[in-house]
Order: structure tokens, then sequence, then C-alpha cells
């Protein structure tokens, strides 16, 4: 956000470009899910790193608004690919062991590694983008190459694919690749959607979760344009990134626990209520910077648990295109949010946004809460989706 509010585009151009990127992703989720729930999860990384490294390099070297819009769509292709298929990956990984029941403890550990990596992202990458962006893309490039080479040691888990009645038609010799393609994705979704269907409670994890993704997400990319604004440097800004990262890593590691204590209801409740105390104090305090750091709890907790809940309730053979189900509703909302927010900031100022924000949260936390009533008390089915790995043959 900053190096490009540097390149001239205005908080506007921005809403825009990031509204793009999840216009993207939007219509791609499910096609990108398809690809790794029928091709495979490791193909579907591998693709990913390869869209990433040619996004970092259209947005470096571009000069113009519609290269960076192509640089932007190239981004949210590859972050399409990789969304549903990484989870995936590790969950069926975890089945095909006969460990389950441990995912929650190793995502625990998996995010604590990221958060341990953006603590020293943020701080060398502030430093850095003080004195040299060419140097922070570069490192960047160099990071994401490493990525894509680590991912070719990946093993593909074994999944049963699913055999639809129309499957005849694809196997036509007569019948076109790419119309094979299409069908196989169509059936796919339609499949994935008869899911959904069955299980309500898995839209309304989806939508709870990734409502306040958003909200935080949208916090993350403003609040480095208001205090640079306020005249910090980089350095002060991923300073703070990475206390929050750590506050992140530390409650994810130790989500397991904390979810044993405090149960679904106490998540699904007490969290979005963490973040609207966040949002107010950000709003109306001058210590947006320690009520931030807060969100990182909320970060560190829901990342996985909500993982948890909803690969519960996933059959195998749907995981990756559910779980693009929940990247789309994501983009969706971050399509009508961000460049909301982006234009308030620019005709009033981001300190209105951020006021506005937290009225909005308000507004929707007390429906919230009559939704959840039902949805929580309602029957849970914890019978254990039918999943065609190899070790249930």
């Amino acid at each position: 956000m900053i190096y490009l509010a540097s390149r001239g585009f205005t908080l506007l151009q921005l809403g825009i470009l990031e509204g793009l990127f999840h216009v993207t992703s939007f219509l791609m989720e499910v096609p990108t899910g398809a690809v790794a729930d029928l091709w495979g999860r490791k193909i579907s990384r591998l693709l990913g790193r390869v869209f990433f490294l040619a996004s970092l390099a259209i947005m470096f070297f571009s000069q113009e608004f519609f290269l960076q819009i192509l640089g932007f769509v190239v981004c949210a292709i590859g972050y399409n690919l990789e969304s549903g298929a990484g989870e995936a990956l590790v969950y069926d990984s975890l089945l095909l062991d006969g460990r389950k029941d441990s995912y929650m403890v190793i995502n625990g550990r998996k995010e604590l590694v990221y958060q341990s990596a953006a603590i020293v992202a943020y701080l060398v990458g502030g430093y850095l983008a003080v004195r040299s962006y060419p140097l922070v893309f570069s490192i960047s490039m160099g990071i994401a190459l490493a990525s894509l080479v680590s991912g070719l040691f990946f093993k593909e888990p074994y999944i049963e694919k699913t055999i639809y009645p129309e499957d005849h038609e694809t196997k036509d010799s007569r019948v076109s690749l790419g119309k094979k393609i299409r069908t196989s994705m169509k059936l796919q979704a339609v499949e994935s959607l008869k899911v959904v269907r069955r299980q309500p409670r898995i839209a309304f994890l989806i939508i709870f979760s990734e409502l306040i993704f958003t909200i935080m997400t949208s916090l993350f990319f403003y609040l480095q344009n208001f205090w640079k604004g306020e005249g910090r440097n980089e350095f002060y800004i991923g300073g703070i990134f990475a206390i929050a990262s750590l506050v992140a890593g530390l409650t994810s590691f130790r989500a397991q626990k904390i979810e044993k204590k405090i149960g679904e209801r106490g998540v699904l409740i007490i969290m979005p209520l963490l973040l609207l105390i966040c949002l107010w104090g950000i709003a109306l305090t001058p210590w947006q910077a320690p009520f931030y750091i807060m969100t990182g709890v909320i970060e560190g907790l829901l990342i996985i648990a909500i993982s948890d809940y909803i690969n519960r309730l996933i059959p195998s053979q749907n995981r990756a295109t559910i779980l693009s189900f929940q990247s789309m509703t994501f983009s969706l909302f971050m399509l009508v949010c961000f460049p909301i927010i982006g234009w308030v900031g620019d005709t009033l100022s981001l300190k209105t946004a951020f006021i506005g924000m937290a009225v909005f949260v308000t507004i929707i936390y007390v429906l919230y809460l009559f939704l959840a009533r039902s949805i929580l008390t309602a029957p849970k089915n914890n019978k254990e989706p039918k999943s065609n790995t190899q070790s249930d043959q």
C-alpha cells in the first residue's frame, strides 16, 4: 500500500486495485478449488507460486495503472490456486496417517511458524523499505522462488474421485479437452454445493469467519496509510505488525487449549466482541497500535479453530472446492468493503472511515447474536463425513 501510494496512486485507486483483486478471486475461487480436487493439491500450489512470482514482477516494474490491474489479477489467481489446496493437502495427509484429531495442534504449529516468519519480514521489510524498495521486492521474489522449489517435494495424498452420473460425457473421445475440463469443474462445484446445503453450519462458519477477516484485513492495509500520514515510517509500521504477528503466533500455538476452555460457543461469541472493542479503540483513541496488536489474539485463535470446525464437516473429495467457497466469500466481502473504506478515507479521512467500520460492526454484531443463538443451539451433526482416502479402502 505504501509503495504504490509513493508511486502516485490515490487511496481510491488502491481501493479499486484491491477490489479488482477480489473480483478476480471471487470468479476464480471455485474453478481453482476444482483444479485442486480434480488434478491435485500439489499441482495447484505449485501453479499458485508461479502466478505469485509473476505478480510481484508486474507490480514492481509497471508504471501504468492498467498494468497494475494485471498484476493484481495475476496475484489473485495465484492466491486462489493456493488458498484451499494448502489446507486440504495438510488435512487429507493427516487423514491418511490416521492423525485427524491432531490437525488443530499441527495447524497451530504451522501458524506459529508463519507468524514467526512474518515478524522477521515486517521488521526487515520495514527497515529495507525506508532505504530501498527494489531490495524489498528482490528478496520477496527470492523467497517465493524458494517456496516453489520446496513445493516440488510435497507428496500428493490419494483421494478417490467421486463418480458422477454425467461422467460418461467426458469419457467420449470425440469431446474436446476444454469441454471435459468444464464439465468436470461444473460437476465438482455442484456436488460441493450439495454438501454445504446438507450442512448449513458450514455456511454459517464461513460467513462468520470471513466477515471478521475482511475487517481485520482492511485495518491491516489502511492503518499503513494512516500511520504514514501521521509521520510514522515503514520501520515503525513493520514493528507494530511484527508484535501483532507475535501475539497471533503465540495464540495459535495455544489455540487448541484455549478452544477447549471456552468451547465453540466462546470462540464464536467472544472473538467478534473483542474485534468490536478493538475497532472502537482504533477509531476513538490515539492508541491505534495497542488495539491493533490485540487483534492478533483474534487472528491466532480463529484461523486454527474455524479451520478445524469446517474441515470436520467436509468430505475429502470436496474439501478444496468448499474451502474455495470460503475464500470466495472473503473476496465478496472485500470487494464491497475495501473500495468504500478507501473512498471515505479519500473524501473525508481515514479516522472517519475507522469510525464507520466500528459502527457497521456494532450493528452486525447485534444481528449476529440473534442468528448465532439459533445456529449454536441447533442439533449438531458430529458424524465425520465420508472421506474417500486411501486409508478408508
